[in-house]
């Protein structure tokens, strides 16, 4: 048996290479405009936003049978980036609920569903995301935060204090004032 046939067949490996290249654009820009803010271009979340409605209607949600585990994340980083469109990424996280969790990852349902609640301004049920005050990484506001770590352990996540501690690492405050 070949390395090749001991590898899961992908269904559609021309829109995984395509998400692999819109991730890297997402990425691009995010990095640089963290050091170059007119970097930032709305525009390219939207065209990602539109592209991925395209991809979803002719394939339905890029699972990891259909294009890979890593092109399946990618998809999930561009539905999360769609926060121009709050509608779509509700409808993108009822599609990935419905998967069974050999199709998409549980963190990144977890991830879209926080996104999801702090954009209507909810609060969050994982802690996945944060905000930046006076130097330090602050999670938004979470429902029943006693019980945060319970449910983040049923995502297959860390603890909320691991996933700080990580923040800091990914992120360190490099001009503090």
């Amino acid at each position: 048996m070949s390395i090749e046939d001991s590898q899961p067949k992908i269904h559609y490996p021309d829109i995984a290479s395509e998400l692999q290249s819109m991730t890297d654009v997402d990425q691009d820009m995010r990095d640089r405009s963290e050091t170059e803010p007119d970097f930032w271009d709305d525009e390219v979340d939207k065209r990602n936003t539109e592209r991925m409605k395209e991809i979803i209607a002719k394939i339905g949600f890029p699972t990891i049978s259909k294009v890979g585990k890593e092109a399946s994340h990618n998809a999930w980083l561009l539905i999360q980036h769609a926060d121009l469109d709050v509608e779509f990424q509700k409808m993108c996280l009822e599609l990935m609920k419905g998967l069974p969790s050999q199709e998409v990852a549980r963190r990144d349902v977890a991830y879209l569903e926080d996104r999801i609640r702090v954009n209507q301004k909810q609060g969050q049920i994982y802690g996945t995301q944060f905000t930046q005050e006076g130097g330090k990484h602050i999670p938004q506001p979470i429902e029943d935060e006693e019980n945060v770590d319970i449910r983040r352990a049923k995502m297959g996540m860390d603890t909320l204090a691991d996933q700080i501690a990580l923040m800091y690492k990914k992120y360190p405050f490099t001009n503090e004032k």
